[in-house]
């Protein structure tokens, strides 16, 4: 079955080195304003949940599905190709279309006040498997970004596991927001990519 999150990056053949000190500044910057990644993945755990159960109490869930929730899925959309450009996906800071990330939800979520409230508990098995994956998508980055450095590409190996991290990170805020009910599977790997196999099979 397929997980009605689905999301595809489309990588440079050749990398940009300027992009990397472009991100070294941003990184710093940020950090010297106090948004550090912690500090963002904080406000999203405990934001997300608390908005949808407040939405939904006051104004009922078809009201956050069809208006508040495609608004605030637009914002993680765009975290979600920021994290993309961070971790050497994609070369072009996000701004405008297109990014180099396409992103497919089907809304599936069913939510109430106490189920989204749930999610601050059902989501952390994932989440700590997400900032696992994390520490490794740093170091991945690393060494992309020497790769870049010495021939303006990047393994393809880096970018197949940053892509996993990404499409995690994309299935996990749609659980989180209460937008799908099904919850994140605990693979990389897309429907796609699945049934090329069973096919080649």
């Amino acid at each position: 079955m397929n997980y009605p999150v689905q999301l595809e990056v489309t990588s440079p053949s050749r990398f940009e080195r300027i992009q990397l000190l472009l991100r070294v500044v941003l990184a710093l910057t940020l950090g010297w304003l106090g948004i550090t990644s912690g500090w963002l993945i904080c406000l999203l755990f405990l934001a997300l949940p608390i908005l949808v159960a407040i939405v939904v109490s006051t104004r009922g869930a078809q009201h956050y599905l069809d208006t508040v929730g495609p608004r605030l899925w637009r914002a993680l959309g765009w975290l979600l190709a920021f994290s993309a450009y961070m971790l050497l996906l994609t070369d072009r800071f996000p701004i405008g279309e297109p990014t180099g990330v396409r992103i497919e939800l089907q809304l599936t979520g069913r939510p109430t006040t106490s189920s989204a409230m749930l999610r601050l508990l059902t989501s952390i098995p994932s989440g700590v498997v997400l900032g696992l994956l994390g520490v490794v998508a740093f170091v991945m980055s690393l060494v992309g970004a020497v790769a870049i450095l010495a021939s303006r590409e990047m393994p393809s190996s880096i970018l197949v596991f940053q892509a996993g991290v990404v499409r995690w990170q994309a299935r996990l805020l749609a659980y989180h927001a209460s937008l799908v009910d099904e919850y994140p599977p605990f693979s990389f790997e897309t429907a796609r990519t699945r049934h090329d196999r069973a096919h080649m099979a």
